[in-house]
């Protein structure tokens, strides 16, 4: 009997959790790019990226 009543307490705590708004939430992809100011490197760093991600999505239609 006296366990119920450690169990409500406990799950009370959960809906007191703090939440994090949408507009605060981040895809990641916030990333700023001018393509005038690329060197060499930016610009090899954003093919690896693009190969990388189209990769990533072929295997997620493969699934």
């Amino acid at each position: 009997m006296g366990r119920a009543r450690g169990q409500r307490s406990r799950d009370k705590n959960k809906a007191n959790l703090p939440q994090v708004p949408k507009n605060m939430k981040s895809d990641g992809l916030d990333i700023e790019y001018a393509q005038e100011l690329a060197d060499l490197q930016d610009r090899e760093a954003i093919a690896r990226s693009n190969a990388a991600y189209s990769r990533v999505k072929a295997r997620e239609k493969r699934k």
